[in-house]
């Protein structure tokens, strides 16, 4: 008698393990306070332009503005414009996280070359390693949105000098150095994973992947 695929632990799509879909599934509710950011940043921007000096800051130094502009919609926006572009990158980069095979679904190496090549690749190494990268990029990029704000208020004083109060650099660096917490701890975890992995059998994987399936 023939088994259907639920028997094999297996739902009704192809070969894919039961419950997979849920696993595919990407956190983008974290990317919910970098758009509230960037809309803010525009909305903010949008009320500050017509107030806005003749020239603004092109480039700011650790000693104040270094360098002016005329004031454009493209040179008094630099920042919601940079920030739309990093959340667009970080974006992709989750998107691609989804697509990417972990490597406790690959197939079992054929000989050690591929073993190493498979050590090696910059994959997550479970699809709960890889929901863990992803989050933690989004919380990255929403950091980087509140570490745009002082630079931001910066470029929208409204008063053409070169002074820079002594806080904002510090502020600025402070929360850049923050934003790369969640991804490294996102690596610590995977790292630890890899470990398992390489520890335990081919067979115990298998029977991993079975018991996340069924």
């Amino acid at each position: 008698m023939r088994r259907g695929p639920e028997a094999d632990g297996q739902s009704g799509e192809g070969s894919r393990p039961a419950g997979a879909g849920a696993e595919r599934g990407l956190p983008w509710a974290w990317l919910t306070p970098s758009v509230l950011l960037l809309c803010g940043m525009a909305v903010w921007g949008v009320l500050r332009y017509p107030d806005l000096p003749d020239r603004v800051p092109r480039h700011i130094g650790p000693g104040g503005v270094d360098a002016w502009t005329d004031t454009t919609v493209l040179s008094a926006f630099i920042p919601v414009w940079t920030y739309a572009g990093v959340t667009l990158v970080l974006a992709v980069c989750v998107a691609l996280t989804a697509r990417t095979t972990p490597q406790d679904e690959l197939p079992e190496p054929a000989d050690r070359w591929s073993a190493a090549m498979a050590a090696m690749s910059n994959r997550p190494a479970s699809r709960a390693s890889g929901r863990r990268l992803a989050k933690a990029l989004l919380q990255t990029n929403a950091v980087l949105g509140v570490a745009l704000l002082p630079v931001t208020w910066l470029q929208w004083r409204g008063d053409a000098t070169a002074d820079e109060p002594g806080w904002v650099l510090p502020l600025t660096l402070g929360l850049i150095l923050l934003s790369v917490v969640p991804p490294t701890v996102a690596w610590w975890h995977d790292v630890a994973e890899r470990k398992r992995l390489a520890a335990a059998g081919p067979e115990q994987r298998t029977g991993t992947r079975g018991a996340a399936g069924g």
